[in-house]
């Protein structure tokens, strides 16, 4: 069985997704190299990177980056941005990274965490930046609030792009916020739906899964101003810590 996130992240995607730009990619990542307190030229993954924004602000600020993702769409798009080369782009899946090496830090932004139904799976991608971090490397998970989610969900949009209808239907179900997006052009060729789903996992239980996994936290974040995560009020949950030494 196809899981959602093997259709999700194609073609369509880079037009459901279009308003996202380098220059909030470079802003968001400024804030957060701060926090890691990496010195230039140290070894940074980003972990699901995506269509390589993040990835290629990373490399600006003067580290050596390597961008893993699952999707060879995204990827496509990431090795057009990095026009010189600069970045090791990597294909593979977050549960067993095809990766030996190991790294002064780990990055998984854009809450690209909680895509599996399983917790096992969920688990798993923890241990692997724990494999992948060196003794005292740190890292940045950039996941969503649960509770800010949940209070504030829009159940309902639609918009136009590029002659596209874009219809959005957002819900809660079954511990998941999911998405139905619904594209249709002016051909007549018919729909194209996708599934959007990623687990609701509250601050405690995510602590327990990062002990589990041998990682220890030092900050947790409401947004990317580094404002202190308050349950009910931060639209981000930013774990930020380490593997000890």
């Amino acid at each position: 069985m196809t899981e959602w996130f093997e259709k999700s992240f194609g073609r369509d995607y880079l037009l459901v997704y279009k308003h996202r730009d380098m220059q909030g990619a470079y802003e968001e990542v400024r804030r957060m190299m701060e926090w890691l307190e990496l010195p230039e030229g140290a070894e940074v993954l980003d972990l699901c990177c995506g269509m390589g924004r993040h990835s290629m602000a990373l490399n600006g600020f003067g580290f050596r980056v390597t961008g893993m993702d699952l999707s060879e769409v995204l990827l496509a798009e990431a090795r057009k941005l990095d026009t010189a080369g600069e970045v090791r782009w990597v294909h593979g899946d977050m549960r067993s990274v095809p990766i030996t090496d190991q790294f002064d830090a780990i990055v998984n932004l854009f809450t690209s965490f909680g895509y599996f139904s399983g917790d096992r799976d969920n688990e798993q991608v923890l241990r692997e930046m724990y494999r992948l971090l060196a003794p005292g490397g740190r890292f940045i998970i950039d996941y969503l609030n649960p509770a800010y989610v949940a209070a504030h969900l829009v159940p309902h949009s639609v918009r136009t792009v590029e002659g596209i209808h874009i219809d959005e239907k957002r819900r809660i179900e079954d511990g998941f916020v999911r998405k139905t997006i619904v594209l249709q052009d002016g051909s007549g060729s018919g729909e194209r739906v996708y599934e959007e789903q990623v687990k609701l996992i509250g601050r405690e239980r995510f602590l327990d899964m990062l002990e589990l996994a041998g990682l220890k936290i030092d900050a947790i974040y409401g947004d990317y101003d580094a404002s202190a995560y308050e349950p009910d009020r931060s639209k981000r949950m930013i774990f930020v810590g380490r593997r000890d030494a």
